[in-house]
């Protein structure tokens, strides 16, 4: 019987040794950066949304207030820093209800202030007053008349019923020695003399001179109308 030859067993190939990756733990102090990052980020994102949101109102006042073209003059007085009405100013409606000051805003106010037995200058101011809104032509929806009266003289028959006569003035009572806290007359001149502009922030910003010409100021009011055309809109 030949021989048989029997092969030797495949060699097996040694085992390579296990190798195991060990992941160090995150530190501390770089987990803190991320977090202070982050919360920086998301700060300069809500600052990016105001800053978005307030451009309309910052350019409209820029452009009335700064960058004025050359030559243009302002017949009314501009007020400028402009003072907001006192968040306490005690107004009240003719029936004696108290008035919150913040329901002024919202629109452009033509805010005359007198006594209550309205003399002859007074009724002229408060004609004034209905003359310049109604002068402004389709924009004078954005404009409410104001009537702040100082004393608590009663208000004749006849002129409460001219005033309530559409579009009416508001009339409310104030004292006058808190009035005197926002709006301010011209030096010589009486709180009463003149016809002061509000603008829908609350703000006093513009005086007009006594006895004002109706066309100047007209072209001042028609200004801040169009300098305020992409954010103020008609109704409060």
């Amino acid at each position: 019987m030949s021989g048989i030859k029997l092969s030797n067993p495949a060699t097996v190939p040694d085992t390579e040794p296990l190798q195991l990756t060990v992941h160090a733990m995150p530190r501390a102090d770089v987990a803190s950066d991320d977090a202070k990052r982050r919360t920086a980020l998301g700060r300069a994102r809500m600052l990016l949304v105001l800053l978005v949101c307030a451009s309309p109102v910052v350019a409209s006042y820029l452009t009335f207030y700064v960058l004025r073209p050359e030559g243009r003059s302002n017949y009314a007085t501009l007020i400028d820093p402009s003072r907001a009405a006192p968040a306490g100013l005690a107004l009240a409606d003719l029936d004696g209800r108290s008035i919150n000051v913040a329901s002024l805003k919202g629109q452009w106010l033509l805010v005359v202030v007198g006594r209550g037995a309205c003399d002859k200058d007074c009724e002229q101011r408060l004609f004034l007053q209905r003359q310049l809104r109604e002068m402004t032509g389709r924009e004078r929806e954005r404009i409410d008349k104001l009537w702040l009266v100082t004393d608590d003289a009663p208000i004749s028959p006849a002129l409460r019923a001219a005033l309530a006569a559409t579009p009416a003035v508001q009339v409310l009572r104030v004292p006058g020695s808190e009035l005197s806290q926002w709006l301010a007359p011209a030096p010589g001149e009486s709180l009463e003399s003149h016809l002061y502009v509000v603008d829908p922030m609350g703000q006093w910003m513009m005086r007009a001179p006594p006895h004002a010409d109706p066309s100047k100021l007209k072209r001042d009011i028609e200004r801040l109308l169009r300098a305020s055309a992409s954010w103020d809109r008609a109704g409060r």
